[in-house]
């Protein structure tokens, strides 16, 4: 492997960032896996041979360990992003200041290539801090690196999503799931495909902006009652009033702030509030994962696979069931 043409990925254990590695790595390609804690991610050396993918220790917002990750990279990708605000880890340190770090550094360093994954919410103009943030690591990047290629995914599903699954978990032990935005409108993408965008890009050398959403467009409440079908569980679906769930959100961030970030807020923000306002789908004049030649994957496709194990039988419901239909 020692001739083989490297990539360095940023929050390359991260979700979607673990399925780019594995593809790279089925590609011949070296692949270091770039994360603050590298310990914590020696699950994707076995992606590749002996030495194929390594964990490295790097966060872009320190521009010391960025460069050291980028030194020798033929391409590079930014697979780094946040959903919440924890610590040292702010919208505009990580999505902003930290994209432009990477794509100035890569640039300086002679990277033939810079992949960068955004979201389709960025907007300078937007309302929550989330959007303008991701709107100006864009900029950032496109200043320093111009033959950049942008990947902005809507909501992301698969095996460790943060969407899906959490709301599966929640209705393991609540009669009620609460949704603020209940009508705002998703065109969720599969993680594979999203890895396979991202591949297609290295390989062809693309450039410019690909906005990737799956084949169905549904609202929040559309999405979490698709769900509770595929878990077999009967729930009250309720759109909460915003200045409910502004209250609402107001208090856990306050009762963070006092245990000094003992107890985080997980639940709701008023940043995310502002973002669940917005529809999340495709331009409709955007190029996307069809002129990567990708065909998207359905969701029904993909969520029994991994949202069983919150059903009430598990592995077994389907034995269950049929079971239950014998008897009947």
């Amino acid at each position: 492997m020692t001739n083989a043409p490297i990539v360095t990925i940023f929050g390359g254990s991260g979700f979607v960032g673990r399925y780019i590695a594995q593809r790279m790595a089925r590609a011949g390609w070296r692949v270091r896996v770039a994360v603050r804690r590298p310990n914590d991610a020696n699950f994707v050396k076995p992606y590749g041979v002996v030495g194929q993918v390594e964990p490295i220790q790097a966060n872009i917002r320190d521009e010391h360990s960025t460069r050291a990750a980028i030194a020798g990279a033929d391409v590079v990708v930014n697979a780094v992003g946040i959903l919440f605000e924890d610590g040292w880890q702010k919208f505009d340190a990580v999505q902003a200041e930290g994209a432009g770090r990477v794509a100035r550094i890569a640039a300086d360093e002679g990277v033939r290539q810079l992949v960068h994954i955004s979201a389709i919410g960025a907007d300078p103009d937007g309302a929550s801090d989330y959007a303008r943030s991701k709107a100006e690591g864009e900029a950032a990047v496109l200043a320093a690196f111009p033959n950049a290629a942008i990947l902005r995914p809507s909501i992301i599903f698969g095996n460790e999503d943060q969407f899906f699954n959490r709301f599966a978990k929640m209705a393991r032990i609540t009669p009620v799931l609460p949704l603020v935005g209940a009508d705002t409108r998703f065109q969720p993408v599969y993680v594979g495909d999203v890895a396979a965008a991202a591949e297609t890009v290295i390989l062809n050398g693309e450039q410019g902006v690909f906005e990737l959403g799956g084949p169905e467009i549904d609202s929040f409440r559309g999405l979490i009652s698709r769900m509770l079908r595929v878990v077999r569980r009967r729930k009250l679906v309720l759109n909460l009033p915003g200045f409910v769930a502004r209250t609402n959100a107001a208090l856990l961030s306050f009762v963070e702030f006092l245990s000094g970030g003992l107890i985080p807020n997980r639940m709701i923000t008023a940043d995310q509030i502002k973002q669940l306002a917005v529809d999340n789908v495709v331009s409709a004049d955007a190029r996307g994962l069809s002129d990567l030649g990708i065909a998207p994957t359905t969701m029904d496709a993909v969520l029994d696979s991994y949202l069983y194990c919150f059903r009430p039988a598990g592995e077994f419901t389907e034995l269950t069931e049929s079971a239950r239909d014998l008897r009947g």
